[in-house]
């Protein structure tokens, strides 16, 4: 964990995705990990395509690789470095925020993501799919993301979430 969050430019990596996951855009160049391979599947077509069960699969080595983090050592190591977090986060344009309550934000965004129930339909307004559903379609970008990894990886790694949130809630963090 120490190797992967001490190389350069990784913290401030996370730091920028963090705050963006709440919000209706990701920027994909500052992901502190790299996009998943394959393109997005999708099935039928016209007013019936919708996201591919298939798809999932695609994400389902970043689902399991969240799932078997260590909750304790993960929040552990965050409370170690989290001047250079809080750091990061200032540089990003916050002065007098608190990176932690942004990661809280995030974490609580993502938990909340909707759950819709298979197919998920699409359109296909422009070059990219949008959700058909509006309520879907306005959904944060970190919610949109917990929608397209498909229901079980979207379950593991909710309770992954789930395990940090209650681990941050009695962190004393450096200040």
């Amino acid at each position: 964990m120490e190797k992967f969050v001490l190389r350069p430019g990784v913290v401030h990596r996370i730091v920028a995705t963090v705050d963006n996951l709440p919000r209706a855009k990701l920027a994909l160049q500052v992901m502190p990990v790299k996009p998943v391979g394959g393109s997005f599947g999708t099935t039928g077509s016209g007013p019936g395509q919708s996201i591919s069960p298939d798809n999932a699969e695609r994400y389902a080595r970043y689902a399991g690789w969240v799932s078997r983090l260590d909750t304790s050592q993960l929040v552990a190591a965050y409370r170690r470095y989290y001047p250079l977090f809080q750091q990061a986060y200032h540089e990003l344009g916050y002065p007098k925020g608190e990176f932690n309550d942004r990661l809280i934000e995030a974490i609580d965004d993502l938990l909340e993501a909707p759950q819709p129930e298979p197919p998920v339909v699409l359109v296909a307004p422009r070059a990219m799919f949008e959700y058909a559903d509006a309520t879907l379609q306005d959904a944060s970008a970190g919610q949109k993301i917990m929608i397209r990894i498909g229901p079980e990886n979207e379950a593991r790694v909710k309770n992954k979430l789930r395990q940090i949130r209650r681990a941050l809630d009695g962190v004393d963090l450096p200040r």
